[in-house]
């Protein structure tokens, strides 16, 4: 007898996006915290140093994500070192994401007006307090729609995490659809959860952009 989508199915799909959600924290918050790391070493004035992280953004923003999983799990497990799954997509998200925050958070401390940054100077402070006091909390509401706009695509991004086995929302919705030959219905449920979580966080990147393009008419 061919089981039916039904309460234990719905159950295996939220917890299919539990996973979800948290391997999106933990990239988030990983990649948050390198890539603001890199955009300051981007940033720094030091030929050297900029150039060696231009190579490091060149590589995560040019090679597929899916190839970047691929190397963690994999290629780490031919040197001996066997990661869990989650583990190993964790690691590939966030370093995925370092490089593209990186890049996002080195334009938008760029943005932010160079006779402010000489001014400070002027006044005898150092790098860190023009960055902690000055460029950074106008360069992080510069980019927060950007910011923003890169978490929805890491959200939905999270679904090649399926390609080392980790059951995240979309495996366990082909899971689900295997069992229950019914892949119109539950992949529409997958697909509402995905919009369940993205939308909020794409209007918001919306209203964002449209507040920041106001003030600066101003």
């Amino acid at each position: 007898m061919t089981p039916h989508f039904g309460l234990p199915e719905f159950g295996f799909l939220l917890r299919g996006l539990q996973w979800t959600v948290l391997l999106t924290l933990v990239a988030f918050v990983g990649g948050c915290t390198a890539g603001l790391a890199i955009a300051l070493l981007r940033t720094c004035g030091h030929k050297g140093v900029e150039w060696m992280t231009r190579i490091y953004i060149g590589i995560f923003q040019g090679t597929p994500l899916l190839l970047q999983l691929f190397v963690v799990y994999y290629g780490l497990a031919l040197t001996g070192l066997k990661l869990d799954a989650f583990v190993a997509v964790a690691i590939g998200f966030t370093v995925n994401a370092s490089a593209f925050l990186g890049e996002i958070w080195r334009g938008a401390i760029q943005a932010v007006p160079r006779g402010q940054t000489e001014a400070a100077m002027a006044l005898g402070l150092h790098y860190s307090s023009r960055m902690r006091d000055i460029v950074l909390p106008q360069a992080i509401r510069i980019s927060l729609p950007a910011t923003i706009g890169y978490l929805v695509q890491l959200i939905k991004g999270t679904s090649l995490a399926a390609i080392v086995g980790f059951i995240e929302l979309a495996r366990a919705g082909q899971i689900v659809s295997n069992q229950t030959f019914q892949p119109l219905l539950v992949f529409g449920v997958v697909g509402a959860m995905y919009f369940i979580l993205c939308w909020p966080l794409s209007w918001w990147g919306s209203r964002m952009e449209a507040r920041l393009a106001l003030a600066s008419q101003r």
